[in-house]
């Protein structure tokens, strides 16, 4: 059973920054990705970061040049350094990650955190 634990949100002013991570209960490499995703209220989930197996990052335009995603691979961890805060970034965060065997892909989410941004 895949494990995702996110820890790392918080109360933050806007302009201000917090780190999230997600640690995984399985090596990094099982994953062909991992990234993050929120949730605000009365919105569907939407797609934030995501890191690829070889490294490769990519971001929603709406957070590009402001957060960061990246990896410790001894740690089995992922983080998303979010700089630049604004209120528009308050949603619950959700770590994903997706492993395939052979062609059936399976998806795996964390608990979620929040994270609240105030003006």
């Amino acid at each position: 059973q895949v494990q995702l634990v996110e820890s790392g949100g918080g109360l933050v002013q806007a302009g201000g920054s917090l780190r999230l991570s997600c640690a995984t209960s399985r090596s990094i490499f099982n994953f062909i990705n991992m990234g993050w995703y929120r949730q605000a209220p009365g919105n569907q989930r939407e797609w934030v970061a995501a890191i690829v197996f070889g490294g490769s990052t990519n971001y929603a335009d709406s957070v590009k040049g402001r957060f960061t995603i990246s990896r410790d691979n001894a740690k089995n961890t992922v983080y998303l350094q979010m700089n630049s805060l604004k209120p528009e970034d308050t949603a619950v965060y959700y770590c994903h990650a997706r492993r395939n065997s052979g062609s059936v892909p399976y998806d795996y989410w964390g608990q979620g955190t929040q994270v609240t941004v105030s003006s």
